[in-house]
């Protein structure tokens, strides 16, 4: 118990009171490796020592003086659990890593170095101080490093451990252990060699510090000075591999695909294969930004190759993530659904650092491919809280409008664009996109300038994130959103006939359809329509433009306020008191013209969009039939007797390929299943009719509300939906509607 005086003494106060006959209560709190499970136990020890029964759950039955440990406690323990056992006259001492639920709470804190020194008899005092950096003082980590390292180690055998070792967080978080070592090592004269290493690894490591930027350029060009004096390739190769980390310029795609082909040559003249593999998928990067996807393709599957001879169970982690990206961008949905399964199991399995985080990415992105941008918004603003200055607000703010929370939306632009127009790094050019999606639906003119200016030298690409964990599509697409709000048509003609020629190439459905519908030709929104409904998504938007419209049409009318939303050409002009606005041709506005004509009349979702009544639909029938269900439950038992046969011959990647099958297979029977877990029954056709309506009448309020802001708020207060469908007007509205 090296350091843990003042815990020992809590734990000893505890059993002292309940040798009293007094219960009590203390739960640990640390990290993995902080020495949690060895209080725990020193605590049972102390209390067998005093003649005190030790029990491990909160379930067993007795009464009076006793010890119950839990170590990890569980999340659904409560405080009632606790003061049952309390009650009762037992001390309790639980272990978790989470303050959450019931306390008191005892928090650990690191070792200090001399404590720390105490633990590890064994090293030198220098390799000590360079386990402690390198550990922050935790116990659990410290013994484990302590163990790797060579007797009579110093510390430059410690700082040479973490140059060999991948960076332990998730990417973009700061490891201040790992800086901190590598601050003293470079503050030390160093073998030439051993000091390129330290400073390029202290720059990539400072990457998730948006403030440092000057400085992480400093250090890679001091380090790629010293490594190609040096002649070697190893280090020549690993500081172009940490350089192009810690820099992630925006525009440097070209640069990073020449310098990747360096770090294979390089590598294999070293023989060193885990920097060939970082080169490979370097190009993967690169060939994805410049719009070759099919290349990019080539050089992941040469990556996830090599990882896999390499035993590299991390590189196939990678290359599964990034196939369901490609997956997403060409709409094969139901593979994109298996691959981020496997990513997340698989992951996990692993110990990736990231799998959680790119699991959330993944989903999320197919989440609001399918119209669910709405359940995006809060998770983004909690990693842009936890990782500021990385610009997930920007994407918070893509989510809202996509969500029909423009206005608010709006509101980010002005926000927002300052500071990421001064910024850079690698999620810069998909911010910078998404804030130009958001400026589009009615942002000023000077900010929406100022976006376009920002994106034009990018034009052609594709807009890549970080490691290509997410492709949002052409930048000509988002270039032609925003001259088209600025009435730029001829430029945003041009940007979108690019955009679409570009998509049509690769094969990109999902962006194919949202481009289409924004550039609004004849032919290209049923064309956008039916590609959408394919692949079974909800109908893209068009784009709103703000030029002048002509007058509505001369009508009589007698009493009160009177809107207006009338058909002129391709377009639609809504005029509702003194706002107006100018929508292109667009599903939601068929529907409004439709319920506005008849306030007060519920209309079926099927002859909404049918434009008139008499649809006769089909009964309906269930979500899956008796035989599709006996199918997936013999499918259930088979896969169950294979996964026992895979974890017994050890086979990692087929069991996960069998996990994957069954969860998708219980997804889809938990989908099918109602109350009670009956078969749920739905009338197909109906069913299509109301979601279709729906999304098509909230994507109309979202392109109305820029403009027209109070008419969108009355038309929200007024549309009643579901499988019929009203317009009961409320407050605020017009006497009538000239339709």
């Amino acid at each position: 118990m090296i350091g843990r005086r003042r815990e020992v003494a809590a734990i000893e106060r505890l059993l002292d009171r309940a040798s009293a006959g007094v219960g009590g209560s203390l739960v640990i709190v640390g990290p993995p490796g902080s020495g949690r499970s060895a209080l725990a136990d020193a605590a049972a020890g102390s209390a067998r020592r005093r003649g005190l029964p030790v029990t491990r759950t909160t379930t067993g039955a007795g009464t009076g003086a006793r010890l119950v440990v839990l170590d990890d406690l569980e999340p659904t323990a409560t405080a009632a659990d606790l003061d049952r056992l309390v009650s009762s006259g037992a001390a309790v001492v639980a272990t978790t890593t989470e303050p959450s639920g019931p306390g008191p709470h005892l928090h650990l804190a690191p070792l200090t170095e001399v404590d720390l020194g105490a633990l590890l008899p064994g090293l030198t005092a220098g390799a000590v101080h360079g386990v402690w950096l390198l550990t922050a003082g935790w116990p659990g980590p410290a013994l484990d490093l302590a163990a790797t390292l060579p007797n009579g180690a110093g510390e430059d055998a410690v700082l040479e451990i973490a140059l060999s070792t991948h960076s332990r967080g998730e990417f973009l978080v700061l490891d201040m252990a790992v800086i901190r070592l590598l601050e003293e090592a470079a503050s030390r004269d160093l073998p030439p060699r051993v000091r390129a290493r330290a400073l390029v690894r202290l720059a990539r490591e400072l990457l998730g510090d948006p403030s440092a930027a000057s400085r992480r350029r400093d250090l890679v060009d001091e380090a790629v000075r010293i490594a190609r004096d040096t002649g070697d390739p190893t280090t020549t190769a690993e500081v172009l591999d940490g350089r192009l980390h810690a820099l992630w310029d925006p525009a440097a795609a070209d640069e990073r695909l020449s310098t990747a082909s360096q770090i294979v040559d390089l590598a294999r003249r070293a023989g060193n294969a885990v920097l060939e593999r970082r080169g490979l998928f370097w190009r993967f990067i690169a060939l994805a930004e410049r719009g070759d996807l099919d290349a990019a393709e080539a050089a992941l599957a040469a990556y996830a190759r090599a990882g896999e001879r390499d035993g590299d169970p991390e590189a196939a982690v990678v290359a599964l993530s990034r196939h369901a990206v490609l997956a997403l961008a060409r709409g094969r949905f139901a593979t994109a659904d298996a691959l981020i399964a496997e990513v997340s199991q698989v992951g996990r399995r692993v110990g990736l650092a990231d799998a959680d985080r790119l699991t959330a990415t993944l989903a999320g992105r197919l989440a609001t491919l399918r119209g669910d941008a709405a359940s995006q918004v809060e998770p983004l603003r909690e990693l842009s809280r936890k990782l500021p200055g990385h610009f997930f607000e920007v994407t918070a703010a893509r989510a809202l409008a996509e969500s029909g929370r423009v206005a608010e939306a709006l509101l980010d632009v002005e926000r927002l664009l300052p500071s990421l127009l001064a910024g850079t790094g690698p999620r810069w050019v998909g911010a910078v996109a998404d804030l130009a999606l958001v400026a589009s639906y009615g942002a000023s003119p000077a900010a929406s300038r100022a976006l376009y200016d920002a994106l034009l030298p990018y034009a052609g690409r594709l807009v890549v994130w970080g490691g290509a964990n997410t492709i949002t599509g052409p930048v000509d697409d988002y270039l032609g959103r925003l001259a088209a709000h600025l009435g730029r048509r001829d430029e945003a003609a041009a940007h979108f006939d690019r955009a679409v020629a570009q998509e049509e190439r690769l094969g990109a459905l999902p962006w194919l359809a949202s481009t289409l519908a924004a550039r609004g030709r004849s032919g290209d929104v049923a064309r956008a329509h039916a590609i959408a409904d394919g692949l079974g998504l909800p109908a893209p938007d068009g784009v709103a433009v703000t030029p002048e419209a002509p007058g509505p049409p001369t009508v009589e009318h007698t009493g009160g306020d009177v809107w207006r939303l009338w058909r002129d050409g391709d377009d639609w002009v809504l005029e509702a008191g003194s706002e107006r606005a100018r929508l292109r041709d667009m599903r939601g506005l068929h529907h409004l013209r439709i319920l506005l004509a008849n306030p007060g009349r519920e209309i079926t979702a099927l002859d909404l969009v049918a434009g008139g009544a008499g649809l006769v639909t089909s009964p309906p029938e269930p979500v899956l039939d008796a035989t599709a269900r006996l199918a997936y439950r013999r499918r259930l038992d088979e896969l169950a007797q294979q996964l026992d046969a895979a974890d017994r011959a050890g086979d990692v990647r087929y069991a996960a390929r069998l996990t994957a099958e069954r969860n998708a297979l219980l997804a889809e029977l938990r989908r099918a299943a109602g109350l009670g877990g009956r078969p749920r029954r739905q009338g197909a056709e109906a069913e299509r009719a109301r979601v279709n309506a729906t999304r098509a009448l909230r994507t109309l309020l979202a392109r109305v509300e820029p403009y027209a802001p109070i008419a969108a708020a009355h038309l929200r207060a007024s549309l009643r939906t579901g499988t019929h469908f009203r317009y009961q007007p409320a407050a605020g509205g017009p006497a009538s509607w000239q339709v």
